[in-house]
C-alpha cells in the first residue's frame, strides 16, 4: 500500500477555528485519556491500521493547518506540510515514544519543524537564484565569445592587475570561478565583483577602439 492511500487525498478548506494557532500541542489541555487514546492510536498506525491515522488526522488537522500558514504564509503550502507530516507519522509511528510526550505534542513539533525545513529551503533558492544569474551574467558577456581571442588580451592591458589576472584564469586557463578564488585565496564574492568590474572596462575599452563584435 502506498502510505498517501492512507491520507485524505484533498484537504478540507479551513474553518474558523484553523485560525486559532496554539502555541503548545493546540487547543485546550489534553487529558491524560486523550492522550492515552491518542498512543493507542499510534499503536495501531505502526501495524497499518489506515483508519487510525484517519482518526488523528481529522483530530490535529485544524491546528497543525493554522500552525503551517501561521509559519508559512500560504495555505496552499501548509496543506502540503499537514498531508507530509501525516506521513510521516504513518512511516514512524512504530518509532514512537509515549514517555517522550504526546502525540498530540509530537505533531505539532513535527509540523513546526518542516515548516522550518520549508522556510530554510526558500532562503537557499533565493541565494542560489541570486547567485545562478549572476554566472549567466558573467558568461554571456564572455568577450572571447564576440571579439578576435588577440584583440581581447591586447584590450585587458586596460584591466588592473587584479582584474587582468581573474580573467585570464577563468578565459584563458579555464577556471572557474570558484576554483580562482581558490587558487588566489580570495573570497568568491570579490572574484565576482573583479570579473563583472572588468567585463564592463573591457565592453568599453572594445567599444572605443571600434574593434566590433560577431
Amino acid at each position: 500500500m502506498h502510505p498517501r492511500s492512507a491520507l485524505h487525498c484533498g484537504l478540507p478548506p479551513p474553518s474558523a477555528e484553523c485560525y486559532v494557532v496554539c502555541v503548545s500541542a493546540g487547543g485546550h489541555a489534553q487529558t491524560s485519556a486523550a492522550a492515552a487514546e491518542d498512543a493507542v492510536l499510534m499503536e495501531a498506525i505502526a501495524g497499518g491500521d489506515r483508519q487510525a491515522l484517519g482518526t488523528l488526522y481529522d483530530r490535529y488537522l485544524p491546528n497543525m493547518l493554522a500552525l503551517g500558514i501561521r509559519m508559512l504564509g500560504s495555505t496552499r503550502e501548509a496543506e502540503d506540510l499537514v498531508q507530509d507530516t501525516f506521513l510521516e507519522a504513518w512511516q514512524r509511528a512504530a518509532h514512537y515514544d509515549r514517555s517522550r510526550g504526546s502525540v498530540r505534542a509530537w505533531l505539532m513539533l513535527r509540523t513546526r519543524s518542516r515548516a522550518l525545513d520549508r522556510l530554510r529551503a526558500r532562503k537557499r533558492r533565493r541565494t542560489v537564484d541570486i547567485d545562478a544569474i549572476e554566472e549567466r551574467e558573467a558568461e554571456t558577456a564572455d568577450p572571447a565569445r564576440n571579439v578576435d581571442f588577440q584583440l581581447a588580451r591586447q584590450a585587458m592591458q586596460a584591466l588592473s592587475d587584479d582584474q587582468r589576472l581573474a580573467m585570464e584564469l577563468s578565459y584563458f586557463s579555464g577556471l572557474t570561478m570558484a576554483e580562482i578564488a581558490a587558487k588566489l585565496d580570495t573570497p568568491i564574492g570579490t572574484i565576482k565583483s573583479r570579473m563583472h568590474q572588468a567585463v564592463r572596462v573591457l565592453r568599453k575599452t572594445l567599444g572605443s577602439q571600434d574593434l566590433g563584435t560577431s
